[in-house]
């Protein structure tokens, strides 16, 4: 794109797709409970966690923008460190979440065609969404990921509205409050919903859209935002959803992506067949967008790492939408992954899973509150008190959902 042509901007973009991508089936669990547990009372953490996203990945747009630079660029500059988490993360995490995405957007078609094998949707899942992205254009990635972004939102809000005649409940609940037991659901909404790698991938796919430099920020800055009010728009329906159905009636659904399942019995029973179906239709679409989201984004990622080894020109075919070593790490989030849907998952391999994947969200937020306020930025582009106030709270934030998350896996 040249330059006049930064007014002419569309609101879908890459912002979307990090968006889309980091809220998978196991943040609507999560939310879902946190409305079981405390009905609307919780509802402020959704709007927070929605402003703390915000401030967060802008950030990550920003110093792409202002430097040129990619994350990993960024955290390279921060010493050989940073390559020894991340290297080992993103290899393991990708054969364990490689299984996972899978096996969550497999279940809602295997309830919604009742005798077949999950294992079969499960595999037919990972094939399709390493066809589409082996062989697919950023553009048309981009387009299909807004596809399944509304039919997401237009079926869980839809249902959602139904909540609305308990409006006055509703309003209470953005009044911020903490219930006993709940502080660590408080951080979880706020903090770690959506929270995920693809966050990190935000700037790389500014280069897939070829935006460049500083005078897209303007640009930036609104897809952005607009990209985590719907997002936060979404995760709030599904708190209302829990504490609609669950909390009123006092019912309780299964943790993990079983929990989604669950729901949809209840709506069957409360609302009828149609309306759950209608669900799972919307619980396969943020699925199966996270699915395409990492095996695009990620693989960006580990593209990005080989072509600093290698030291390949940021233009190089190879670490790009396409590129061989984008391939390789596609060819590794689809194959090798389906042998844990038959073999189950190794304690060890799960349990460096658990470890290294609740340090990526202290390392993101810290990384950025360095790289944003020394030498690494140009001075017009550092942060300002205020963001760094935000920073701050948001990085401590993660430190503690880390601590807790690490209790739980040694636990």
């Amino acid at each position: 794109m040249t330059q006049p042509e930064v007014r002419k901007w569309s609101i879908i973009g890459p912002g979307l797709v990090a968006a889309a991508t980091g809220v998978g089936s196991g943040d609507l669990v999560a939310t879902l409970i946190a409305g079981q547990k405390y009905g609307y009372a919780l509802l402020w953490a959704c709007i927070a966690g929605s402003v703390m996203k915000i401030v967060l990945v802008e950030g990550v747009g920003r110093y792409t923008l202002a430097t040129g630079n990619t994350m990993f660029h960024g955290w390279r500059e921060l010493g050989k460190w940073t390559s020894w988490y991340f290297v080992p993360y993103i290899v393991i995490w990708g054969f364990v979440y490689g299984a996972a995405a899978m096996s969550a957007s497999a279940m809602p078609l295997k309830a919604l065609f009742p005798g077949t094998p999950l294992e079969m949707w499960a595999v037919l899942t990972a094939l399709l969404g390493f066809a589409f992205t082996w062989l697919g254009k950023y553009r048309t990635f981009e387009k299909v990921i807004a596809v399944l972004v509304g039919i997401m939102f237009l079926t869980v809000c839809g249902i959602a509205t139904l909540s609305l005649r308990n409006i006055g409940e509703i309003a209470s609940g953005l009044v911020p409050t903490i219930p006993d037991g709940s502080f660590v659901y408080v951080l979880s909404l706020a903090g770690g919903v959506g929270g995920t790698i693809t966050l990190a991938a935000y700037g790389y796919w500014f280069t897939e859209k070829n935006w460049h430099g500083p005078s897209w920020m303007r640009v930036m800055r609104l897809d952005n935002t607009v990209a985590y009010v719907v997002t936060g728009i979404f995760v709030a329906a599904m708190l209302l959803i829990g504490a609609d159905l669950l909390y009123s009636a006092n019912l309780a659904v299964a943790k993990g992506d079983r929990g989604l399942l669950d729901l949809a019995v209840i709506l069957d029973e409360r609302y009828g067949p149609i309306m759950a179906k209608v669900f799972l239709v919307g619980f396969w679409a943020a699925a199966f967008s996270s699915v395409l989201g990492v095996w695009n984004g990620v693989s960006l990622m580990f593209a990005d790492f080989v072509g600093h080894v290698k030291q390949l020109p940021k233009d190089d075919p190879a670490i790009h939408v396409g590129g061989r070593y984008y391939r390789w790490y596609l060819l590794w989030l689809t194959f090798p992954p389906m042998l844990l849907l038959f073999l189950g998952k190794p304690t060890a391999l799960v349990i460096a899973y658990g470890v290294l994947g609740a340090f990526f969200m202290p390392f993101l937020g810290l990384t950025l509150l360095i790289l944003l306020n020394t030498k690494h930025t140009p001075k017009e582009w550092r942060n300002g008190w205020l963001v760094n106030t935000f920073m701050g709270v948001i990085s401590a934030a993660f430190v503690y959902i880390c601590v807790t998350e690490l209790i739980k896996v040694f636990n």
